[in-house]
């Protein structure tokens, strides 16, 4: 039985370059990089070619990235450092962000006491900004921190816009960019940014690499202490086939976006189109989506909800109901509960994305195993 993955928000596979260059460097730059002699250079060599290949990918300096092991890491980080560090007295996000935010600005509301505002949902899942706008007016220290590209239902951001509002009232603006680092364009230093996150997993790279994206004026304090790595702000000793891997990931993207962007657009509409010809009731869940995610409402009864993602698995076929990161959850996605009725929640929605190594068969093979179930 072929497999089919159709998850691609959640993980993406390796491509064999990346896999080649880190099994190069893990036999061939092993040494310390903090190290003084050959091994130690040579390895450091590699880490801050690496900076600089993503820097240059992403319209910034090499002294504005920062090293994690993934994007959760360092949104933590610094939404913790804007509250100890950067006197943010509130925090305005909304509640169709990434858990990584969300249930950081919990913890940062329960022990500091700090406010929290949630901006306004749009029925389509695109962010209220007559509502931001209201929020900003209040004076007070403020991060705002809303995400690029939603990872459940695949609503687009304007971080231009979003950024110049937030600055114009002398907000700091935290943007979660892991949907769409490695599959659009960058230039951060014409952007109205102050942090992005990402990670290397989302775009064809290894897991438990990520890296932070931080203006350059703005001082954060250490995530730990215990060294002088990732100038002070980072201790130990970076995993250097990592970044090798998430930065070559990061340059073959770049190198094919064009390309890869057409495949997948293409597929998406194919996909679309398959879907409603085949279940006429079906709803797509938000607008003007990102061209890699589909997250659908099919028109299926109770009975074939509680199961559908097992039968599909099944068949060989890997989508998903909502994050990864939620996947064991039997609550609906809160995403979905922003924008849905809750009729429509007891409904299944499936989250269908998209990488350059689908192709239309496997689309179909998706609506056959739809059609019998």
């Amino acid at each position: 039985m072929k497999k089919i993955y159709l998850d691609n928000a959640a993980t993406t596979p390796l491509r064999q370059e990346v896999i080649a260059e880190m099994v190069q460097v893990l036999q061939n730059d092993f040494g310390n990089p903090s190290s003084t002699h050959s091994f130690g250079r040579s390895a450091k060599t590699v880490l801050e070619t690496s900076r600089k290949s993503i820097a240059k990918i992403m319209g910034c300096n090499p002294q504005e990235i920062i090293f994690t092991s993934n994007a959760t890491e360092a949104s933590n980080w610094i939404l913790k450092s804007a509250v100890n560090d950067l006197q943010v007295q509130r925090i305005i996000t909304s509640k169709i962000e990434h858990h990584a935010t969300l249930y950081t600005v919990k913890h940062l509301q329960s022990k500091y006491a700090i406010e929290v505002d949630f901006v306004t949902i749009l029925p389509n899942g695109a962010i209220d900004m007559t509502h931001l706008v209201d929020l900003l007016s209040k004076d007070s220290k403020t991060l705002v921190s809303l995400m690029h590209v939603n990872n459940e239902i695949g609503t687009v951001l304007d971080i231009e816009r979003t950024g110049r509002i937030c600055h114009q009232h002398h907000a700091l603006f935290h943007c979660d960019t892991v949907q769409s680092v490695g599959k659009t364009e960058w230039n951060l230093h014409e952007l109205p940014v102050d942090f992005v996150v990402a990670s290397a997993h989302k775009f064809h790279g290894p897991k438990g690499a990520g890296f932070a994206y931080v203006k350059k004026g703005i001082v954060l304090q250490p995530l730990f202490f215990g060294g002088e790595q990732e100038k002070g702000l980072r201790a130990g000793t970076e995993a250097i086939h990592q970044v090798a891997g998430m930065a070559k990931a990061l340059e073959l993207s770049s190198e094919n976006l064009d390309a890869e962007r057409t495949t997948i657009t293409e597929l998406k509409n194919y996909c679309e189109t398959q879907l409603k010809a085949n279940f006429p009731q079906v709803r797509i869940n938000g607008t003007d989506t990102f061209y890699n995610i589909l997250n659908v409402l099919l028109p299926f009864s109770e009975d074939k909800t509680a199961m559908i993602l097992f039968n599909l698995d099944m068949k060989g076929i890997a989508v998903s109901r909502g994050s990864a990161c939620q996947s064991g959850s039997v609550k609906p996605s809160h995403v979905l509960a922003e924008i849905l009725e809750e009729e429509d929640l007891k409904k299944p929605s499936l989250r269908i994305s998209f990488s350059h190594y689908n192709t239309n068969e496997d689309v179909d093979a998706l609506i056959d195993g739809l059609r019998g179930l």
